[in-house]
């Protein structure tokens, strides 16, 4: 049963999905929002009270519940008043497990999430389970509780960020995972250690831990049945058979490495962390499979876009962290046979650029530099350039690219200083690549 007072801060998608959910159990939340015109606004009703343009401590003091966004931090100072005065403050995913009585597949890490839970969710629809994919991804979890009478979810799989894991003390998940673990959001968190440790609290309660061999940050730190995914042949893992590379579980061979269409190691690790979550979720095997062989890739993830003139280009402007642009070029590096091109810039963070400085010196021919913290990136090598805009940017990689080379958008950096979000930023690189 829900309080009758309840807040919820933070509208846009996820915060109107809280709203209908309460709503539906007979109960008219308060909504807040820091924007003065929150995305959302004009689809309230009437009569609900809200309070916009900050955060106003008196509705949060009165609320029984809080229903905070994943981008309102717990550490914000009227939330931890909040606390103090034991109000109890928890995100929508919170809501979802409390209700949901699905087993739960969950999934974080810096990068390949939602290429994760994507696979797993089509896995599993492939095998004919009645599943609701959601989170951080699509659909907003709330959204997944509202089936058709009589068909309720069999299987749900979340793809969660460190801020929806925050506030979602009561995940107890059949299985969860951690991919990866790289510096972002440290703007958020004070160290990566606190960022690391927010991420680890998937694992609290889980059935079943997934972690990667080849990031030991991965690891779960509590006593928790775990598995582990990895490039060399222990438990989910690769092996050479037949004269090739091979997916293999548990030293079986299972699907050559070349039946993939999703290119590099790290998209081999993201198949393996898939292939493991479906078999504690009791997915048919050859349904693994199928799935495997088909999938082609996310939109604005290492994104073929178009062949101009001999040149290749490239879009991952879901790399908006330095590690998603380092295994971004990665998983194009083998099939890259002229030289690179990078596009990156935008906020970053407050993250360490440092480990692009030794592919600038031995991969990348050129890197564009754009966005509000360019002058970081062109301070990394001698071999960058600055631009003000992507349009800029892509002009000038035109200009410098012949053919055989490959142009990367994987801008290391968010995009909210210029475009709306990155899929935005994708799709203008997107039109300027096409008019080329």
């Amino acid at each position: 049963m829900l309080p009758e007072r309840i807040l919820i801060i933070g509208l846009g998608q996820t915060g109107l999905s809280c709203l209908r959910y309460c709503l539906q159990r007979g109960v008219s939340p308060v909504v807040m929002d820091t924007r003065a015109q929150p995305p959302g606004a004009e689809l309230l009703p009437e009569q609900t009270e809200r309070y916009f343009g900050g955060l106003s401590l008196a509705p949060i003091l009165a609320a029984e519940l809080i229903i905070a966004s994943p981008g309102v931090a717990l550490a914000t100072p009227e939330l931890q008043q909040a606390l103090a005065a034991g109000i109890e403050v928890v995100g929508d995913i919170e809501l979802f497990v409390r209700e949901c009585t699905a087993p739960i597949v969950a999934i974080t890490g810096s990068n390949g999430k939602s290429t994760v839970t994507t696979l797993v969710g089509e896995m599993a629809a492939e095998t004919g389970i009645r599943v609701g994919v959601g989170g951080n991804i699509g659909i907003p979890a709330l959204d997944l509780l509202q089936q058709k009478a009589g068909q309720p979810l069999e299987l749900a799989v979340l793809e969660l960020s460190s801020f929806q894991l925050e506030t979602t003390p009561g995940l107890r998940a059949c299985t969860a995972t951690v991919l990866n673990i790289s510096e972002d959001h440290l703007d958020r968190y004070d160290s990566l250690a606190h960022y690391r440790d927010t991420k680890l609290g998937i694992y609290e309660g889980a059935r079943l831990a997934v972690y990667n061999r080849e990031d030991d940050q991965t690891r779960p730190l509590s006593d928790v049945a775990a598995v582990s995914f990895g490039l060399d042949s222990a438990e989910y893992g690769r092996m050479e058979h037949d004269g090739e590379l091979w997916l293999s579980r548990f030293g079986e061979p299972v699907l050559p490495v070349s039946a993939l269409k999703i290119l590099g190691a790290h998209n081999q690790l993201n198949a393996l962390a898939a292939m493991a979550l479906a078999d504690k979720a009791g997915i048919a095997v050859d349904a693994q499979l199928k799935v495997l062989r088909r999938f082609g890739g996310l939109a604005h993830r290492c994104q073929f876009v178009a062949e101009k003139n001999g040149v290749r280009w490239v879009n991952d402007t879901k790399a908006t962290n330095v590690g998603a642009t380092l295994a971004a070029i990665a998983g194009i590096g083998e099939s890259v046979s002229g030289r690179l091109w990078l596009i990156a810039g935008g906020q970053g963070k407050d993250q360490d650029f440092g480990p692009l400085v030794p592919l600038l010196e031995n991969t990348i021919a050129g890197m564009a530099c754009f966005g509000q913290d360019s002058a970081r990136l062109l301070a990394l090598a001698d071999n960058t350039h600055e631009v003000a805009t992507l349009d800029e940017a892509v002009a000038w990689c035109a200009e410098q690219a012949r053919p055989g080379d490959w142009v990367l958008l994987a801008p290391a950096c968010a995009s909210l200083d210029m475009y709306l979000n990155y899929q935005k930023r994708g799709e203008h690189f997107i039109a300027l690549v096409e008019a080329l």
